[in-house]
């Protein structure tokens, strides 16, 4: 049961953008390391853009926390073999989930604040 431990401080931990970012891609699709460096890169219209090091030095520590997990099998037949496929575990999910949980509870104090603007309720849109 130590095993677990790693996994779990990570999970819990603060993440770095560029994970949330991989674990985000990931949420919906099973990627390879090109494609998550893409998907990001147009996801944040360019905020965050991974170079080749930092997604594989990130990949190994995610993979390492049991954040993330390769696949065995190409999801796409006649895929180049030296792709390498990951796809976000139960915990990877969770450590995401967390991670935006803190993030809106950060942007709702800074609006507390009035750093940043009172979002638009709904019936506020449909008066303009």
């Amino acid at each position: 049961m130590p095993e677990a431990r790693p996994a779990v401080a990570a999970a819990a931990a603060p993440l770095t953008t560029p994970v949330f970012q991989i674990l985000l891609s990931l949420i919906d699709d099973e990627l390879h390391g090109y494609a998550l460096i893409q998907d990001i890169r147009e996801r944040t219209g360019g905020e965050v853009a991974l170079t080749a090091s930092t997604l594989y030095a990130a990949l190994k520590r995610l993979l390492e926390a049991g954040l993330i997990e390769e696949l065995d099998q190409r999801p796409h037949a006649g895929d180049d073999q030296r792709r390498r496929y990951y796809r976000i575990t139960t915990l990877g999910r969770a450590a995401a989930r967390d991670e935006a949980r803190r993030l809106e509870r950060l942007t709702a104090q800074a609006r507390a604040k009035k750093l940043l603007p009172a979002l638009r309720t709904s019936s506020a849109r449909g008066t303009r």
